[in-house]
């Protein structure tokens, strides 16, 4: 097993990407703290888990929730070696005018702000053992950006450029940070990236712009996230994966 004796925080783990990184993080031996909004559908998945795993409901954009999930996790398993920051937010697909401030500040709330509230809370601690891995779930979109998305896109192009910065800053310390970068998925997000009815005809025209020629899974995402987390990784620090059928080449 290739995270046994290990201790994982997965936000957004109620469903989709988050969900399935929690329960592949369990198969390959981890414990694992099931941080999100949704709290009946993180104790589904806890429940699936078993012993392995805890759920508790966080928002991601307030440090008291982040700093609770910190705490429970050393409570309940004594450690945080690795910390998974799933949890997302975008508006609807649309004119980048239309998108009221409310919305905007969600969206960098949920995918940047909560970045460093997490960081916060957890980097002391790794700093004192010399051990951490980070993985932060960013996007292609802030790669190679789609229309109608510009604000998050933007939050997106901010999470992956702050993972490559504190990839660097936190080295010295054996603390490493990646970032993924899923392209559009069957999630619960994929109505507000199309911004059209989620139909076949519609879907095609997204699947057309990806050259493999479909959607991403949760089963992709989790596949990365628990490379990026094993020992088989140990030297990579800053990678910014896209995990996207090439979508970005």
């Amino acid at each position: 097993m290739r995270l046994k004796g290990k201790v994982a925080i997965v936000t957004g783990a109620a469903s989709g990407f988050g969900a399935e990184t929690a329960r592949l993080y369990a198969k390959e031996g981890a414990k694992v703290v099931i941080a999100d909004l949704n709290i009946a559908g993180a104790e589904k998945v806890a429940a699936e888990i078993g012993e392995a795993a805890v759920a508790i409901k966080c928002d991601v954009s307030k440090r008291p929730d982040v700093d609770a999930t910190v705490n429970l996790a050393m409570s309940k398993f004594g450690s945080v070696d690795i910390v998974v920051n799933n949890a997302g937010f975008t508006h609807k697909n649309q004119p980048f005018l239309n998108v009221d401030e409310a919305t905007f500040d969600r969206c960098f709330d949920v995918n940047v702000k909560a970045i460093y509230h997490m960081i916060n809370a957890v980097v002391p601690m790794m700093r004192a053992k010399k051990s951490g891995c980070i993985i932060n779930v960013g996007s292609t979109a802030g790669i190679r950006p789609r229309p109608g998305l510009s604000w998050y896109n933007a939050s997106k192009g901010a999470a992956n450029l702050l993972s490559k910065s504190l990839a660097v800053e936190l080295a010295p310390d054996n603390i490493r940070v990646n970032v993924i970068c899923p392209v559009m998925g069957d999630t619960g997000m994929l109505g507000d990236f199309m911004g059209v009815p989620d139909t076949p005809e519609n879907r095609a025209k997204f699947i057309a712009t990806i050259p493999m020629g479909r959607l991403s899974t949760p089963r992709d995402i989790a596949n990365a996230a628990v490379f990026l987390a094993s020992e088989e990784a140990s030297f990579l620090t800053g990678v910014e994966l896209p995990v996207d059928g090439g979508r970005t080449v």
